[in-house]
């Protein structure tokens, strides 16, 4: 799902946090938070507060600095050779695109492209660019970059972790300029998204970048050790620096297209903060103590409490965004000869073994223990928070031990000699390993209450705690029993996420890049998923999809457990901003964010 692991996250690599203590330890911390999740909850209002100037008539005030976290380095400054969250924060920071999706009506709305208009077919738009835009460095923008960007994103040298995400059917766009100020873009089949999907692809430099794509080097250009007075953009930032392991440091960009509602240039703030803090502890006392203006994730359940006290106080606000449109899930490695040799193959691929731990797992306890209380069941890829293409009619699978029981007994899982743990055929032990990011308390305590609720129906789990980049690096290269991770979706409509449910997408978690379907059912995904972002008819839309849905929850390729509710934080001084669910939840308009000062 585009940003899939980030689900496009290949593509999530979110930061470190510090450990979690064993769950036992958390009884006092859950009790009080779960009070004060249920007050929160309670007053909730439908659609999430904007902080205070925004639309209140006042003027926003200019200038100053903001001061923000990330938990992890970026890999590049390069959106085409990463994926990981801070890459992609400092590609929306420095560069623009095309359209942009508004987070609150999940309209597409004009950026780059001043207006466009659509053929009969739905297949063919011709898109007029704004007029005297200029990259950071002075050069003229023109049709001729946003062709040079497809054409990024396509190469196959480059090896681009967009090029999925911006294909319909599997195929790629045709992309030309008819003159400096018109691009045509024409799909190869009908796509019903339609244009939405140019919000994944930054419009980047021809004249800067072109050398190294035509020598076959894009993916290396931009690295970290580029000096950044060479990251050219027209996004409303620059970068001025950045030192390995403490910070970026962002500058308004004064060429910035952009203006305010009432004329006025963009961005407000003078400069931009970016510090990376791998310990999430470390992260809340800076934003407790005023050392920090907000984070780019939202806040873990246990900080809920400290947060209110600091937000009765005055000096911080709390937010609560409702609950959240991913849910982190646990897949095993499906890719046919990843395990040979491996005698557990026999079950470990299996559907039985996860619907089994779909029934093992309690998910109310899982719920308590990771999210205090703060989290709903989920079954599926999407959860309600997803209105309008969440399947409601999805099984809810029941917590019943002995029913997970008999699955695994069907599969050759007994308990052979007493003990009570499962051996297989070979009487070898029942055994896999489950990775997942340390640092991150939730992902933790999920990892820990899976361990231990498995254990009661006699399955071993070897909870395994990696960097976020060990983790990718194992998922990518498809050497790991199982995964445990939050796959975030690109977008909501589950068209403009093909490298997740295409057998062949890159983001496609238990079983990557399939050249063709593995499986009869993911075979059937990808005719169901072609018909449905084929479609003009909603209704037909909506149907083919609930299909979808109903296919993974037979065969369970991800096992879902709970999504959380979204709360998130920032310092009293932060101003105008349009918070939404999805993450930076606090800067998804980095150009309109303010300060009072």
């Amino acid at each position: 799902m585009g940003q899939l692991l980030t689900r496009h996250d290949r593509h999530t690599a979110h930061g470190a946090a510090k450990a979690a203590p064993h769950i036992n330890s958390l009884a006092v911390a859950i009790s009080l938070a779960v009070a004060a999740a249920f007050v929160v909850a309670g007053c909730r209002s439908t659609a999430p507060p904007a902080s205070a100037g925004s639309g209140s008539g006042q003027a926003v005030p200019r200038g100053g600095e903001l001061l923000v976290s990330v938990r992890s380095e970026p890999r590049s400054f390069n959106r085409h050779a990463a994926t990981d969250t801070t890459t992609n924060l400092v590609s929306n920071l420095t560069q623009a695109k095309l359209v942009r999706i508004n987070p609150m009506t999940q309209a597409t709305e004009p950026s780059l492209a001043e207006a466009w208009t659509a053929a009969e077919d739905g297949r063919r738009f011709t898109i007029a660019l704004r007029r005297g835009i200029v990259f950071s460095d002075g050069v003229p923008f023109t049709s001729d970059d946003v062709v040079f960007s497809f054409q990024a994103a396509y190469d196959e040298k480059s090896g681009s972790g967009l090029a999925d995400s911006l294909e319909a059917g599997g195929r790629k766009l045709q992309v030309t300029a008819t003159d400096p100020q018109t691009v045509v873009i024409t799909f190869p089949a009908p796509f019903a998204p339609g244009l939405r999907i140019l919000d994944h692809l930054p419009i980047l430099p021809r004249h800067r970048l072109g050398a190294a794509l035509k020598a076959g080097t894009l993916a290396k250009a931009w690295g970290l050790d580029t000096p950044p007075a060479d990251i050219i953009g027209l996004g409303p930032f620059l970068l001025s620096q950045y030192v390995p392991g403490q910070r970026l440091v962002f500058v308004r960009n004064p060429r910035y297209f952009g203006k305010a509602a009432d004329g006025a240039a963009l961005p407000y703030l003078d400069r931009l903060v970016v510090e990376i803090i791998p310990d999430q502890s470390a992260e809340l006392l800076r934003l407790e103590s005023g050392q920090l203006d907000m984070m780019t994730s939202e806040i873990s359940p246990d900080a809920y409490a400290p947060l209110k006290r600091a937000a009765d106080q005055g000096r911080v606000k709390l937010l609560d965004l409702g609950v959240s449109s991913n849910a982190a899930g646990l897949w095993f490695n499906l890719k046919p000869g990843a395990l040979a040799g491996d005698p557990r193959a026999g079950w470990l691929q299996r559907d039985e073994l996860r619907r089994a731990i779909s029934m093992a797992v309690d998910r109310k306890v899982l719920a308590d223990t990771v999210f205090l209380g703060a989290g709903v069941p989920v079954y599926g890829p999407e959860t309600p928070a997803n209105k309008k293409w969440y399947w409601t009619g999805i099984p809810q699978t029941p917590h019943d031990p002995a029913g997970a029981a008999r699955l695994l007994a069907s599969i050759g899982l007994a308990d052979r000699d007493g003990d009570g743990l499962l051996e297989d055929a070979r009487n070898q032990p029942a055994r896999f390993t489950l990775l997942t990011q340390k640092g991150r308390p939730s992902l933790e305590r999920a990892g820990a209450v899976i361990r231990d609720e498995l254990k009661k129906v006699g399955l071993t789990v070897d909870l395994v705690l990696l960097d976020a980049p060990a983790v990718i690096d194992r998922f990518l290269n498809a050497k790991y029993d199982a995964v445990y991770y939050n796959a975030v979706k690109t977008d909501l409509d589950p068209a403009v996420n093909p490298d997740f449910w295409f057998s062949f997408g890159s983001a496609h978690p238990w079983n990557l890049e399939q050249k063709t379907p593995a499986t009869e059912w993911e075979r059937r995904i990808d005719e169901l998923m072609t018909r449905q972002i084929a479609s003009p008819d909603e209704i037909e839309r909506k149907r083919l999809y609930d299909e979808v849905q109903k296919i993974f929850s037979e065969h369970v390729p991800i096992v879902y457990f709970v999504a959380p509710r979204i709360y998130v934080a920032h310092s009293a001084r932060v101003t105008n901003l349009t918070p939404t669910e999805s993450r930076p939840q606090l800067l998804g308009r980095p150009d309109t964010v303010a300060v009072i000062h």
